[in-house]
C-alpha cells in the first residue's frame, strides 16, 4: 500500500512537472541543502517521505516565480498524496498557508492553518499579517490573542503587521505599544517601531508619533520616511526638510518614498522654492523618470502654482499613469479654463490610458464649471461604456452637472440610477430643485431623512439659501430638533438667510444673550442690506463689532462711507486695512474712486490710479478702467479719460458709453458722435445709456437733425423703445433750438402722459421764444421811430 501511495506521488509530481513547465531532470536532481551529504534526488528516493517533502518544499519556494493558483492546489493535493500516512512537517503547510494567502484565497489559507495539527510562531505571523493587510483588524486580533494564549512569544513581525492593519483602533495601538516596550522589540530592529509610527500617522497624533520616534535607538530609511510623510502630511513643510537633510547626511541611499514624503508637504506658494530644489534633486539622482515621483511633482506645482508648471512638468515626462493624468486635470477642472481638462481627457483617450473614477468626476465637473452640457452628455455616454454612471462620485458629479444647468428631468434621472446614495448626490439634487424653487425644500429634506441620510451642514445651508420665510422657520425648527444649532457653518447660513428675508431683527436674536460679535458672512450681508436702504450709521455701528472683519466687510464699510459722505473717513479706512495686512480689491479701489468723482478732486484720483498700478496693475481691469476714465472726465481731465480709453485692452459697452458722455460734457459734441458710430462699426450694439450719452452730447452741442435721427434709430434700428429720459433729452434738444412745433408733437406723442418737467421746459422755451420776438419788434419800433 505504501508503495502504490508512493506510485501515486511520483505521478502526480511528474504531472505537475508538466503544469510548471520545469523539467523532471531539473526537478529531481535539487540539492540537499542543510543535509550532510551532498547528493542528487533519484526517482528511487520517493520511497523516503523527508525526500518528498524535500521536493514539495523546494517548488513552494519556487512558487513566486510561477504564480499559479491552480499550480499551488496542485501542490497542496501533491503534499496531501505524499503524506497521507505520517503528520507533515510545520514549515510544509507554513509554505502553503503562504502560498494561498499570495493569491487572496484567505479562506483556503485559513482552512490549512485550522486543520494544522501543530503550529509555531511562522504560522500565526503568517496568517495574522494577511488579515492585517486585507484590513480585518478583528480577525487578527483573534489570532493574535489565541496565539499568546497558546503560549508563543510574538514576534517583530507579529507586532509589525498588526500595527499595520489599516482598520486597527487606536486603543489597540496603544496596548501593543505597551506591549512592544515590555517585550524589548522595539529597541533591536526598527521593523515595529516603524510599523507604530505608521498607525500614529494614520491617526493623525503627530505627539505620540514624534516621542515613539525620539524613544528609537535604531533607525532605518523606512522609519525616517514615515516621519517625513507625516510631517508632509500635516503640512509642516519646513520640519519634513529638515529630516530630509538629516537623512542626507547619513549618506544613506534615499529612495523614491523620501522624495514623495517631502514633497507631499509643500502645500502654498511660499514652499514653491523649496520644491523646485527638490525638483532638481530628483533630476541629479535620476529619480525623475518614476511615475510614484512624477505624480508627487504634478501634486506639488498644482498646490504650490497652479496648473502651469505642473503641465509643462507633465508634457516631458517619458512615462505617466492614470493619477498623472488624473491630477492635471483635476488642476485644470479648478482653473479658470476649466475646458482645457475636456481637451487632456480626449487626449488621455487617445494615449490608450484608462480613465476611472476620478477622471470621470474631474472632467464632469469641468463641463459643469464651464457650462459644457454638449460635452458633458458626451463624458455620461463613456461612463456609461465604461459601467461607472452607477457609481456614487460619477453619479453624483452627473447629477450636479444636469441640475446646474437647468435640466432637472436628467439630474432626476441620473440621481434615481445611482445604486447607493449619499449625502453629496442628495446635496446635488437638492441645490437643483432649490435653484428652480418648484418644489419645497422641507419636503425635499424630509424625503432625504426617510430615505436614512442623514442630511449634513451643506444640505442645510442649500435649504436656506432658497427658502421662503414660512419654510425658514419651519428649517430653523428642523435644524434644532436635529442639533445643528450650535454648528457655526449652519448658524451662518441661518442669519445670512433672515437677514436677506428682511428679517434682520430675527438674526440678531439668533447670537447668544452673552455674545456681542456677529460672526462675518452674516454681518457682510446685513450691512449690504443697510446700505442699499441708507442706513450707513448702522453699517457702521454693526462693524464696530467685528474683530477680524475680511475684505468683503472693508468694502462695504468704505463704501457706507463714500455713500454717506464720509469722504475723509472712507480714505483713513483704506489706510487702516493696509496696516492689517489686507490687500484692497478692486471694489476698494471702485469706491475710492467714486469718492474722488464726487469731490471733483483730480489730484486725489490720480494718486489712487498711480497707487492701483503701483501696488497690483492687474486690478485695472475692464470694470476698474471704466470707473476711472469717468473719474477723469468728470474732474476735468478729458486727455488723461481718452489716453486711458484707448490703451484699454478689452473694452465694453460701458466703456465706449462713459468715453461718449465725457466727450458730451466736455463741448466735443462732433467727436462723441464720431465715437458713437465707430462703436457701431467695431460690432457693439448701443443699449438705452449708450443712447442717452448720445443724445445728451447733441443737446450740449445743439446737433438738432443728428439727434433726430438717433431718436429714430433707436425703435426703427435697434428696436428700443425710448423711456421718459430719452423723450426728456429731445424736447430740451429741440426746445433750446427753437423747434417749438416739433417738440411740441413730440410730446403729444409720447406713449406715456408727459410730467411737470417736460411742461415746465417747453413752456421756458416758448417764454424764451416770445420774449425774442419781442425784443425783435421792439428793436424795429425803435430804429422806425428813430
Amino acid at each position: 500500500m505504501r508503495k502504490a501511495a508512493s506510485s501515486r506521488s511520483v505521478h502526480l509530481l511528474f504531472n505537475l512537472t508538466k503544469t510548471l513547465s520545469i523539467s523532471p531532470p531539473n526537478l529531481l536532481t535539487v540539492p540537499l541543502q542543510h543535509c550532510h551529504s551532498q547528493h542528487t534526488i533519484t526517482p528511487q528516493h520517493f520511497h523516503g517521505e523527508f525526500h518528498h517533502q524535500r521536493i514539495l518544499l523546494h517548488l513552494l519556494k519556487e512558487f513566486p516565480r510561477i504564480r499559479s493558483l491552480d499550480a499551488t492546489k496542485s501542490l497542496h493535493a501533491l503534499a496531501i498524496t505524499t503524506g497521507w500516512n505520517c503528520p507533515q512537517p510545520i514549515f510544509l503547510n507554513n509554505n502553503i498557508i503562504l502560498a494561498y494567502a499570495s493569491f487572496g484565497e484567505l479562506f483556503l489559507a485559513r482552512k490549512v492553518f485550522d486543520e494544522m495539527p501543530r503550529r509555531n510562531t511562522v504560522s500565526y505571523n503568517t496568517m495574522i499579517g494577511y488579515y492585517s493587510r486585507c484590513g480585518d483588524a478583528e480577525e487578527a486580533w483573534k489570532l493574535f490573542s489565541e496565539m499568546r494564549l497558546c503560549g508563543y512569544e510574538p514576534t517583530q513581525f507579529t507586532f509589525g503587521g498588526l500595527l499595520s492593519c489599516q482598520s486597527l483602533d487606536l486603543y489597540r495601538g496603544f496596548y501593543l505599544q505597551a506591549l512592544v516596550l515590555k517585550s524589548g522589540l522595539l529597541y533591536p530592529d526598527a521593523f515595529a517601531g516603524t510599523a507604530l509610527l505608521g498607525l500614529f500617522r494614520k491617526h493623525g497624533c503627530l505627539d505620540e508619533c514624534l516621542k515613539a520616534f525620539e524613544d528609537m535607538p535604531r533607525k532605518n530609511l523606512v522609519t525616517w520616511n514615515t516621519m517625513i510623510s507625516l510631517f508632509g502630511h500635516h503640512g509642516f513643510a519646513e520640519e519634513s526638510i529638515v529630516m530630509f537633510r538629516e537623512i542626507m547626511k547619513m549618506e544613506w541611499a534615499l529612495t523614491e518614498y523620501s522624495y514623495v514624503g517631502v514633497l507631499s508637504g509643500f502645500l502654498w506658494e511660499r514652499d514653491l522654492e523649496l520644491g523646485e530644489q527638490v525638483h532638481g534633486l530628483l533630476v541629479k539622482n535620476g529619480l525623475v523618470c518614476n511615475v510614484l515621483v512624477l505624480n508627487a511633482l504634478l501634486n506639488m506645482y498644482v498646490k504650490c502654482s497652479g496648473p502651469c508648471i505642473a503641465e509643462k512638468v507633465f508634457g516631458e515626462a517619458s512615462i505617466r499613469d492614470v493619477v498623472s493624468w488624473n491630477t492635471i486635470i483635476g488642476a485644470l477642472t479648478k482653473s479658470e479654463s476649466p475646458g482645457k481638462a475636456l481637451e487632456l481627457y480626449l487626449k488621455m483617450c487617445l494615449d490608450g490610458v484608462w480613465p476611472n473614477r476620478t477622471t470621470f468626476v474631474s472632467v464632469i465637473n469641468s463641463c459643469t464649471r464651464s457650462e459644457n452640457l454638449m460635452y458633458g452628455k458626451l463624458i455620461h455616454g463613456m461612463a456609461i461604456k465604461h459601467m461607472l454612471d452607477r457609481d456614487i462620485f460619477v453619479g453624483s458629479a452627473l447629477v450636479d452637472l444636469y441640475a446646474k444647468t437647468d435640466w432637472l428631468g436628467d439630474a432626476q434621472r441620473c440621481f434615481d440610477d445611482i445604486d447607493e446614495k449619499n449625502v453629496v448626490s442628495w446635496n446635488a439634487l437638492i441645490w437643483g430643485y432649490s435653484q428652480k424653487c418648484c418644489f419645497s425644500p422641507v419636503q425635499l429634506l424630509c424625503e432625504m431623512i426617510q430615505f436614512g441620510c442623514q442630511p449634513n451642514e451643506l444640505s442645510f445651508s442649500t435649504l436656506l439659501k432658497s427658502s421662503e420665510t414660512i419654510e425658514l422657520q419651519q428649517l430653523h425648527s428642523l435644524i434644532i430638533k436635529m442639533g445643528y444649532h450650535g454648528n457655526e457653518y449652519v448658524s451662518c447660513s441661518l442669519i445670512t438667510s433672515y437677514a436677506k428675508s428682511g428679517l434682520i431683527s430675527d438674526a440678531l436674536i439668533l447670537l447668544p444673550a452673552n455674545d456681542t460679535q456677529l460672526p462675518v458672512v452674516p454681518s457682510n450681508v446685513i450691512a449690504g442690506i443697510y446700505n442699499r436702504t441708507g442706513q450707513y450709521h448702522k453699517t457702521q455701528e454693526l462693524y464696530s463689532l467685528l474683530e477680524e472683519p475680511d475684505i468683503e466687510s472693508w468694502n462695504i464699510l468704505i463704501a457706507a462711507c463714500s455713500r454717506n459722505g464720509d469722504y475723509k473717513e472712507a480714505f483713513e479706512l483704506l489706510g487702516h486695512m493696509r496696516v492689517a495686512q489686507i490687500h484692497p480689491d478692486k471694489y476698494t479701489y471702485v469706491s475710492l474712486l467714486s469718492v474722488c468723482t464726487n469731490l471733483c478732486n483730480l489730484a486725489l484720483g490720480s494718486s489712487l490710479h498711480g497707487l492701483i498700478i503701483k501696488t497690483d496693475s492687474k486690478r485695472c481691469d475692464t470694470f476698474v478702467s471704466n470707473i476711472i476714465i469717468d473719474m477723469y472726465g468728470k474732474c476735468g481731465s478729458l486727455e488723461s479719460c481718452l489716453k486711458i480709453f484707448d490703451e484699454m485692452a478689452d473694452r465694453n459697452l460701458i466703456s465706449w458709453t462713459v468715453v461718449i458722455s465725457t466727450l458730451g460734457l466736455h463741448g466735443q459734441s462732433y467727436k462723441a458722435l464720431q465715437m458713437f458710430r465707430e462703436m457701431e462699426a467695431v460690432g457693439f450694439t448701443p443699449d438705452r445709456v449708450a443712447f442717452l450719452a448720445v443724445l445728451s452730447a447733441c443737446r450740449h452741442g445743439g446737433l438738432v437733425k443728428e439727434g433726430k435721427q438717433l431718436f429714430g434709430e433707436m425703435n426703427m434700428t435697434y428696436r428700443i423703445e425710448p423711456d421718459f429720459d430719452h423723450y426728456q433729452l429731445m424736447v430740451d434738444l429741440l426746445t433750446r433750438y427753437g423747434d417749438l412745433k416739433e417738440a411740441e408733437r413730440l410730446i403729444l406723442g409720447m406713449p406715456f402722459p408727459p410730467n411737470a418737467m417736460i411742461w415746465r421746459r417747453f413752456l421756458e422755451a416758448c417764454n424764451r421764444q416770445r420774449d425774442a420776438e419781442n425784443l425783435e419788434v421792439d428793436n424795429v419800433n425803435l430804429e422806425s421811430s428813430g
